[in-house]
């Protein structure tokens, strides 16, 4: 996916061991750090999300939130680092999304779930779910818009579904389309 980034924007990856191996020409890696014998010189990957923000970045991409830093990767993509990726562990998109709520609740912030909600309708555009097959490869098994908040719900839509035999189009447009095609940006017409 990071292969679509056009090559003049800036990259920040963020990891606990570094893995991702990112093409483009601005491209810097930040790796988390345990602590030492002494307990001391810890660098969380929250700590990471929050400095990469001082380092101008157009895209952040996290390679997995496992804790509070994803109420900060939220944040982040809500106040202009729209476009930023990052992989969550969960069974389903839906779960993916009930997984990110707890994982904000991680944060130590006694924040409202209608307020975690709004942050999560406002900063994803689609949770694209992958499966590990027993040999190693990975497949797409699902590609879902999140839609919007209607009242305390997260309104989402499948795209793309499928299973070993590949993914197939819903026949559901994606609302995203439109904001796209403001930008300059047209789908293929397969993808609508």
């Amino acid at each position: 996916m990071s292969s679509f980034i056009p090559p003049g924007e800036r990259i920040v990856t963020v990891e606990d061991a570094k893995e991702l191996q990112l093409h483009q020409r601005h491209v810097v890696s930040l790796e988390a750090r345990p602590m030492n014998v002494e307990g001391r010189g810890e660098v969380t990957i929250r700590d990471l999300v929050r400095n990469c923000l001082r380092m101008r970045p157009d895209r952040i991409v996290v390679g997995e939130v496992r804790s509070g830093e994803a109420l900060d990767m939220l944040q982040a993509m809500n106040t202009g680092h729209s476009g930023s990726l990052t992989t969550v562990h969960a069974n389903s998109p839906r779960d993916a999304l009930a997984r990110l709520e707890t994982l904000v609740l991680m944060a130590g912030y006694d924040l409202p779930i209608r307020a975690i909600r709004e942050q999560l309708a406002s900063a994803l555009d689609l949770v694209v779910q992958m499966i590990r097959h027993p040999d190693g490869s990975r497949q797409v098994v699902a590609v879902t818009e999140v839609q919007g908040l209607e009242g305390e719900v997260v309104v989402t839509a499948d795209l793309f579904v499928g299973g070993v035999d590949g993914v197939r189009p819903t026949g559901t447009r994606p609302r995203f389309a439109d904001r796209l095609a403001q930008r300059g940006v047209d789908l293929p017409a397969r993808l609508l």
